[in-house]
């Protein structure tokens, strides 16, 4: 028996009267998921300021929120969404695990009052396709019940072992995927690591150099996030759907965050989550493509109209492969001009 839908019913709505499943994601500038506490009212007094300030505002009933503020903090949620124009910037929530005493209540409550208004579901802890299943089927049962014209995409959080193994199968699960996160975390203590931090290296997981130089011998501290990422990179884009850096939680140590966020980058990550104001602007620097390598792709896809052949640009070889590249680099480029003038003058967009 297949675990998923056949390729002729995958786009197929899963209630009478649910909107199309979307066979493209929309284009959207996501560099960063900020992440607010929706029962904390002078937080979300501030939340005009914000919204302005951030690609994605995603409201947080999860992790973070004691159990006595759950139903709080849903509310919480409701009453900003429903208060607030979001233009442009992306309006997300985190629902509470599937197996919580609180989730069906939040899928249930949240659809019924600001269906219309969320882009983004997020699904934490997910274990398999099964559970992207479940929320797919409830999400358009509800969609079509109260007149949701837009499906409601769902993003999946990878902080499980049995979720890392299953990664493919997530990211094919549904057409409803928006895209994956790492939390590394919840991933650390599903693994049995033996580390507290949430995201980032540790200074004990590293290689040394080798023996015999007759000097001290050198300790290089590695990534140990490098290869789930990468795992997740390779499930995501080969299914047309996005990566995600997660949380950084150290906020007292800008700059590694800065270097985990660059890490993410460099392997395909579009954006990652922000869970103190000031990485906002550490997610900004770090998925804004610079406007050296900017300037640069734009003089390839000048060079090569077309995509095909060779070109020689400053004594480098520059092909179809690198033509790619710099496509990536400058359809990214033109997002964030669009939403900051001061990079779009940079990159002369």
């Amino acid at each position: 028996m297949p675990s998923t839908r056949t390729p002729a019913r995958f786009y197929s709505p899963l209630a009478i009267g649910a909107p199309e499943p979307l066979r493209q994601l929309p284009v959207r500038l996501e560099r960063m998921i900020h992440f607010v506490p929706p029962h904390n009212a002078k937080i979300r007094a501030r939340l005009a300021e914000t919204i302005a300030s951030v690609d994605v505002l995603l409201g947080n009933l999860e992790d973070a929120i004691p159990a006595e503020d759950k139903e709080a903090a849903r509310r919480g949620f409701i009453e900003m969404a429903q208060q607030h124009d979001f233009g442009t910037t992306g309006l997300w929530v985190r629902i509470n695990a599937l197996n919580s005493p609180w989730a069906l209540d939040d899928i249930i409550e949240i659809v019924s009052a600001v269906g219309s208004k969320l882009d983004v579901m997020m699904l934490p802890k997910v274990e398999g396709p099964w559970d992207i299943h479940y929320l797919d089927q409830l999400l358009a049962q509800l969609e079509a019940k109260h007149q949701i014209d837009r499906p409601i995409l769902i993003h999946a959080i990878l902080e499980t072992a049995e979720g890392v193994s299953n990664v493919e199968e997530i990211a094919a699960a549904s057409p409803r995927m928006h895209g994956m996160s790492l939390g590394p975390a919840d991933l650390a203590a599903s693994r049995g690591m033996k580390t507290t931090r949430v995201g980032g290296g540790h200074p004990d997981y590293g290689v040394l150099a080798d023996a015999g130089s007759g000097g001290p011998r050198g300790f290089f501290q590695q990534d140990l996030w490098h290869y789930t990422v990468a795992r997740m990179v390779d499930a995501c884009v080969r299914n047309g759907i996005k990566p995600f850096y997660g949380p950084f939680g150290d906020f007292s140590d800008d700059a590694a965050c800065e270097s985990q966020f660059r890490n993410a980058f460099i392997m395909g990550c579009v954006g990652a989550w922000s869970l103190h104001p000031k990485q906002i602007a550490i997610a900004k620097r770090v998925f804004s493509p610079d406007p050296n390598e900017v300037a640069f792709a734009k003089r390839i896809l000048e060079a090569m109209p077309d995509g095909t052949g060779a070109v020689m640009i400053d004594g480098k070889m520059q092909d179809d492969a690198t033509w790619k590249q710099a496509k990536v680099i400058v359809d990214l480029a033109r997002l964030v001009a669009a939403k900051d003038p001061g990079l779009a003058s940079a990159y002369g967009i």
